[in-house]
């Protein structure tokens, strides 16, 4: 049998552990990134332009541990563990909130370091070849031709595979080639709220700040946050309307607003750093992606970012990427064996059987990336608005209480979501039966409340006390 081989468009996390995955299955890999190499001194600083923070959880660190054990060992030992959220309010008072009642916990790691470490991985692996400052020009996915640019020599040629991968970004030309080929749904949404990043510095080589928190200032309709780095420095994020971007022009406005809503992260920043942040970085846009299928044919899928762009609230944008790569593993290797073929060399189906594997990975993973954008989504109002709620504050002790003692029963959703591999569509689905069920439990336990307090009143007021049939038409109306 001839080799079968594979072009990965896209080499940040989700391409190289892609590259990964199919040469531990058999497959000559191709993958093309129109960056440079970051893993070269000279170009380290590349990826700064973008947050340095990552908060990996148990879908990333899964799909991980099925490519390498080992591999899931090495970013284990870079990861700050973040137990909960700590609150951060006006006068400076701050409250934990654990992530998790058994004290499970997501993790910061820094992206220059888990991106040299998988394309690492990959180049160890004889079947890969990496090509860097390679930009997509078109593809002909029928004849499975993609069409590259050398930045360096300015060379146009063409590539052939027989599956072609687009890990390339919520901005995606390979998606944007299969959209003239498939009908496909698609929508792309940017929200009114932006982002502006700041840096803590250590001091006297120390966190300024307990680093085993995702720390979050919730101010109503905005909220800054702050997640530690190996360097012993916070990157903090502020996420607000654009509006009120628009409204801060000086230098002074800016140390302005700061006081009035985030004063001892100015205090912790220092005023002069913070304007000078705020003046130097980019203002970023906040967008989502949906779209379905995620294939054509037996000879293209996209993963990640170009399949379900999302908002950075659940911190699941990558480990959603990886979990995708491990998701069509999982399907390809079934499929395979399946046919009675007891092999890891997924090179070994045929064309039909991998048609087969792709639409099997579109039509379930679609579901789950829709699942996980809108709860990203969701995400946003409760981190800077719900968690001082009383409401919010109530449901989680009641659902923390509950999952302690029935801990397959009531599952707190950021658990389902960070702790569990529950496809993010069952998750939705177990979350509003648990809301019912939670709904009704609190109305039948305040009505049982009322009515005794009631029925204690009317026997000391010397009232007729209701019959057991009167109480029961009572509960049968509500």
């Amino acid at each position: 049998m001839a080799e079968r081989s594979v072009i990965i468009v896209g080499g940040g996390l989700v391409g190289s552990l892609t590259a990964c995955y199919f040469a531990k299955r058999g497959w000559k890999v191709d993958l093309y990134e129109k960056r440079q190499d970051v893993r070269q001194p000279e170009n380290s600083c590349l990826v700064e332009h973008r947050s340095i923070n990552l908060a990996i959880s148990e879908r990333g660190f899964s799909a991980l541990r099925r490519l390498d054990p080992l591999l899931e060992a090495r970013v284990r030992e870079l990861a700050i563990p973040m137990h909960g959220r700590m609150i951060h309010s006006l006068d400076g008072k701050q409250t934990s909130q654990a992530y998790d009642v058994f004290g499970k916990h997501i993790n910061s790691v820094g992206r220059n370091a888990l991106i040299k470490i998988l394309l690492d991985a990959a180049d160890s692996y004889s079947r890969v070849t990496l090509h860097f400052r390679h930009e997509l020009v078109d593809v002909d996915f029928d004849s499975r031709r993609v069409t590259l640019r050398n930045a360096e020599t300015n060379h146009q040629f063409d590539s052939n595979a027989d599956l072609i991968i687009g890990a390339d970004g919520a901005y995606s030309r390979v998606r944007q080639r299969m959209m003239t080929k498939v009908m496909m749904n698609y929508s792309q949404t940017y929200i009114e709220h932006g982002y502006c990043e700041f840096s803590m510095a250590a001091i006297n080589g120390e966190f300024i700040m307990d680093p085993n928190h995702l720390h979050i200032w919730p101010r109503g309709s905005f909220m800054l946050i702050a997640l530690p780095n190996p360097d012993k420095t916070f990157t903090c994020t502020l996420f607000m309307p654009w509006r009120q971007f628009d409204q801060i022009k000086t230098s002074d406005e800016a140390v302005g607003f700061f006081r009035a809503n985030f004063p001892d992260a100015l205090s912790l920043m220092g005023e002069k750093s913070m304007c000078a942040e705020y003046a130097r970085n980019p203002k970023g846009s906040l967008v989502y992606v949906k779209c379905t299928p995620h294939t054509y044919k037996n000879c293209a899928v996209i993963l990640g970012d170009a399949a379900h762009a999302m908002v950075p609230f659940y911190g699941q944008g990558m480990n959603c990427g990886f979990e995708d790569v491990e998701k069509l593993d999982e399907i390809m290797l079934n499929t395979l064996q399946a046919s009675g073929i007891e092999s890891t060399d997924t090179t070994q189906l045929t064309d039909e059987q991998l048609l087969s594997a792709l639409d099997e990975y579109s039509a379930t993973r679609a579901a789950d990336a829709d699942a996980i954008v809108d709860l990203a989504l969701d995400n946003y109002v409760e981190m800077r608005a719900g968690v001082v709620s009383y409401s919010y504050l109530l449901r989680k002790q009641l659902e923390g209480l509950l999952h302690r003692y029935f801990p397959t029963m009531v599952i707190p959703l950021y658990t389902m979501v960070s702790f569990t591999s529950i496809p993010y569509a069952a998750v939705i689905r177990q979350w509003n039966r648990q809301t019912i069920w939670l709904h009704r439990s609190i109305y039948a336990a305040t009505a049982t409340v009322v009515l005794g307090a009631s029925l204690v009143s009317a026997q000391l007021l010397g009232l007729r006390m209701p019959t057991l049939n009167e109480v029961a038409r009572v509960f049968s109306h509500n």
